[in-house]
């Protein structure tokens, strides 16, 4: 399959995660196995009704897998379009897009990693987690930290799933954050930023992934470099 070439995926399924957010399972139509790379984006066409095609991209949220499914986890942006368009999306409803596109994807050698998000910028890193842990090999037994941030607890997309991974796989850390919590709330408050220094601080050989809103996403980087970091062991992806 070409990036270029535009496919049509017809929805499957379509599970609210939150009031604005949406779990959209697709299938890509005239292919058997929809080849991507966890990490990697789609970009999506559609004319609005005066006549204007809008293009968007979105994160793949799920793992590579062989069949010709793919799923994204979308946030219902005010006078977005597309996003309003794709989450009011009836199943059995096609959409046109191409892909897939970009290089956010996980760097070998497999290395210790931290992956660091806010709301939907979790959508690359579900991927990714889902891709190495459905085989031993694709981890190595190295130690991965999930650091999660979100402002109230219901804001935290796959949250049940990602602690029966850390339920099953000691290599796996789990650390969801809120900046606005409840008072029941016993986890992590305040922003990823205040929490990844301890997680951090004195490693070395290490890969971190940050995904999310421009400020989350400058603000962990120049904290890692000033923890001496190498700029070549943080890779990140900025959304709108």
């Amino acid at each position: 399959m070409s990036p270029s070439q535009t496919f049509t995926a017809r929805l499957v399924c379509s599970v609210p995660l939150s009031e604005f957010t949406k779990h959209l399972e697709f299938d890509m139509l005239g292919v058997k196995r929809f080849s991507f790379v966890a990490g990697q984006w789609l970009s999506f066409r559609q004319p609005k009704p005066d006549g204007e095609e809008i293009t968007r991209a979105y994160s793949i949220c799920s793992p590579p897998v062989d069949t010709n499914r793919f799923a994204l986890c979308l946030n219902r942006v005010q006078d977005g379009f597309m996003s309003n368009f794709l989450c009011g999306m009836k199943e059995g409803e096609e959409v046109s897009l191409q892909g897939p596109f970009g290089d956010f994807i996980l760097r070998p050698p497999m290395r210790d990693t931290i992956f660091i998000a806010t709301g939907t910028g979790i959508a690359p890193f579900r991927s990714m987690l889902q891709w190495l842990f459905a085989d031993e090999a694709q981890h190595q037994g190295k130690q991965l930290w999930l650091l999660f941030g979100n402002r109230y607890e219901r804001d935290i997309y796959y949250h049940d799933e990602f602690m029966r991974l850390a339920g099953r796989h000691s290599n796996f850390h789990y650390s969801p954050t809120l900046s606005r919590p409840d008072e029941e709330w016993q986890g992590l408050r305040g922003y990823v930023q205040q929490h990844l220094t301890e997680i951090a601080q004195g490693r070395s050989d290490v890969h971190a992934y940050i995904c999310g809103l421009d400020k989350m996403v400058e603000a962990n980087r120049e904290l890692l470099k000033s923890l001496g970091w190498d700029r070549r062991s943080i890779r990140y992806e900025k959304y709108d």
